[in-house]
């Protein structure tokens, strides 16, 4: 199965809860890609010792998953890509969800 993941919140507890159901998906064989708009691009500014978000995130590439950004949510927060945070377009959202069996956002 092909699984969407749309993070559009900046709680680390809610970011990190759905990069763990990323890495579940993962473990289950699909297919996974992960979508970061609004306050979701801030992922890696909100990682804290409890909530783990950068790790979960490392986790996650590292099973084969995708990370795409939305290029204007990152700029307008003053930030750049990185490898864990890249910058793309609406163009991919739409991709994501048009090939994604199925679609959950957080």
């Amino acid at each position: 199965m092909k699984v969407g993941v749309i993070i559009s919140s900046n709680d680390p507890e809610t970011s990190w809860n759905a990069l763990r159901y990323a890495n579940f998906c993962l473990s289950q064989k699909d297919a996974v890609k992960v979508f970061l708009i609004g306050k979701g691009v801030e992922y890696q500014k909100i990682s804290t010792d409890k909530f783990n978000t950068i790790e979960q995130g490392e986790k996650f590439l590292q099973g084969g998953g995708k990370i795409v950004t939305c290029g204007g949510c990152i700029k307008s927060r003053n930030q750049e890509g990185t490898e864990m945070c890249p910058i793309n377009t609406m163009k991919d959202m739409y991709g994501i969800i048009r090939e994604s069996d199925k679609v959950v956002s957080f």
